[in-house]
Order: structure tokens, then sequence, then C-alpha cells
């Protein structure tokens, strides 16, 4: 019998319910927080990790300067990262946006639901 390929929003439903309920219930929130910004973020899971990208028409462009992306998570040994690769070019007077990375990532950290909801207000 042939596996169904699951859609990619499916993929990262799966991929969310098969973290630890706390981490999971975290994620979601974000996740959902990120797609309600814009009808055209799409998601799918990426490098193991659910991340979002620009689904709109753009210009012709090298694929390796990931400009299409826009987050990717990283959950990698139970941090909550999330990886903005072109994350030098917004102007974010938030202070959400860390680090000074060569390739123009920034990253936002958080540490619980509660750190989530101190950051959505800003």
């Amino acid at each position: 019998m042939a596996k169904i390929k699951l859609t990619d929003t499916e993929q990262v439903i799966e991929q969310i319910q098969k973290l630890e309920p706390g981490l999971s219930e975290i994620i979601q929130r974000l996740r959902e927080s990120i797609l309600s910004t814009d009808k055209e973020i799409g998601e799918r899971i990426k490098w193991n990790n659910p991340s979002f990208y620009y689904t709109g028409e753009m210009k012709p462009f090298d694929p390796k300067e990931y400009k299409r992306e826009i987050i990717v998570f990283n959950l990698f040994k139970g941090r909550i990262m999330l990886v903005f690769p072109s994350g030098a070019k917004v102007n974010d007077k938030s202070g959400l946006l860390e680090g000074d990375y060569k390739d123009g990532r920034r990253i936002a950290i958080f540490k619980d639901m509660d750190d989530v909801n101190a950051k959505e207000k800003n």
C-alpha cells in the first residue's frame, strides 16, 4: 500500500505534536502568531524544524541567498530559537532580534510561555 504524502502544513503539525507537551504548546503559539501576520506566509519542515517562507511573487534570485525564507525554528537541545536568515535587514526597535552574524542572520530566543507573552506585547 502506498504511503500518503502529507501536505507541508500537515508535516508541520505532525512535527509539533511529536514534541514534549509544554514545548509543543509554545511552538504552536509562535506558529499561530507568525502565520497570522500575513496570508502570503507558508510553512513547511526545513532542516528538521518548522519554517516559514514568503509564498508571493519575487524577482529571480540565487536560491542560496534564502531570500524566500522568513523564519526557521531551531529546537536543538530544548532551546526555542527563531532564526531570521535575513534578520540584519530588519529595523528591529523592539530588541527581539539578537546576534550579529556575518551571514545576516538574527535570532529571537524564547525560554517559556511567559517569555513568549512578554515579548509578544513588544
